[in-house]
């Protein structure tokens, strides 16, 4: 059983009947977690709340991803701890005790694939499967000391996964090296359907302005020259087409009125206990209107226009992956809040837009992992799992 041997939380204490791997081919030899929203062949589907565990007790087939990862050779060694029904991104679920970062272990993994992170990070698994709706890879690999991309919304497919927002939603995955990071891309992803080089770097500048204080700053700076001397040019800025804060809110009200599409059932019938802030964040949802959500999806849409029409096919933006470090433990619900409320405004962007974003395990600030990140065009994830390889090993 993993749970015996899982000092970081990481692990579900599920009964232990993996499904079978092949044993060969790319992935032969590493060992895999699975956050507890993909459906594993003869494990329950909890999705961080226990009362859906109940209702979901054992899944009769592997989510698609999974079982890729499955006939490439990667071990299915257990299912990973997750945020609750995954709307949280700090790595704390009230019905289980918080997976640690063994990065930095007076502070949270991150969430909501909380789990998977650690998991990884830890030691426990070479690799780790997770999702990201809003930060839910990049987040935690960037407070763990990972690498994480969030794919190109759609690119892999979500069947057999618990959704939380579907037009948000996209898979992802954790390493500790950029080796094994690629070996994973190449049986996910395939081939790149964008073919042009991403040669040109670009900065927005709002999205620096966020960075905490002067500390994080200086650090950032590093990296960013670290990542602008790989291009061998400088990087200019580009203008953001609209507010950061309308930005921000036109996402959230869009993946509030999903999640509650996708869970309003589930809560109103099986009457689970939610945690704080999880039960705030859906009854926000379930107060939002057709006309509301209409036209934030018209918005999105705008932005996506606007973007892509300054973004020329060449550029690749470099951008904080986080404003700081991961929240400590000792942080209050209003910290946590207040936090998170800034955070997420960097993670949206990628949202909003459907676009890949890779966050590079590059820098360190109060003793805790501190993340870079390339975000790029749909269709450029191998390409970003390239670049971030070759920044780190500083070719």
């Amino acid at each position: 059983m993993m749970k015996m041997r899982d000092t970081l939380n990481a692990f579900l204490d599920y009964p232990d009947a993996p499904p079978p791997s092949s044993g060969e081919g790319p992935l032969a030899g590493l060992t895999l977690g699975v956050k507890d929203i993909f459906d594993v062949a003869g494990y329950p589907t909890g999705g961080g709340n226990p009362r859906r565990a109940e209702i979901h007790p054992c899944a009769p087939g592997t989510a698609p991803p999974i079982q890729r990862l499955l006939d490439a050779g990667a071990r299915f060694i257990g299912k990973t701890q997750t945020d609750e029904l995954t709307f949280s991104m700090i790595g704390q679920n009230a019905h289980y005790p918080a997976p640690v970062n063994r990065a930095a272990p007076q502070r949270f993994t991150g969430g909501s694939s909380s789990g998977s992170a650690a998991a990884v990070a830890g030691g426990l698994a070479d690799i780790a499967a997770g999702s990201d709706t809003n930060g839910s890879i990049r987040a935690p690999a960037s407070y763990c000391g990972l690498i994480g991309l969030r794919s190109t919304h759609g690119r892999i497919p979500l069947d057999g996964a618990m959704p939380l927002a579907p037009s948000f939603d996209t898979f992802g995955w954790f390493a500790r090296d950029a080796a094994t990071y690629a070996r994973v891309g190449e049986v996910l992803l395939g081939n790149d359907p964008y073919d042009d080089h991403l040669a040109r770097p670009v900065r927005i500048s709002e999205f620096e302005a966020l960075l905490f204080g002067e500390k994080e700053r200086a650090v950032y700076g590093t990296m960013l020259s670290t990542v602008v001397h790989h291009f061998d040019r400088e990087a200019a800025f580009l203008a953001l087409p609209g507010s950061l804060e309308e930005l921000f809110e036109c996402f959230r009200i869009i993946q509030a009125f999903e999640a509650w599409e996708v869970h309003g059932d589930f809560i109103r019938s099986a009457k689970p206990e939610l945690g704080p802030g999880v039960r705030e964040r859906f009854e926000f949802g379930s107060r939002i209107s057709a006309a509301t959500v209409a036209e934030a999806r018209a918005e999105r849409r705008r932005f996506q226009q606007d973007f892509a029409a300054l973004f020329d096919r060449d550029m690749v933006l470099v951008m904080p992956t986080q404003p700081t470090v991961a929240p400590l433990k000792s942080a209050t619900l209003e910290e946590l809040d207040r936090y998170r409320g800034l955070a997420l405004k960097l993670t949206a962007i990628a949202g909003l837009l459907g676009w890949p974003q890779i966050t590079i395990p590059l820098g360190q600030v109060h003793d805790a992992p501190f993340g870079i990140s390339l975000l790029g065009p749909a269709g450029s994830d191998r390409q970003l799992i390239r670049l971030a390889a070759d920044i780190l090993s500083g070719s």
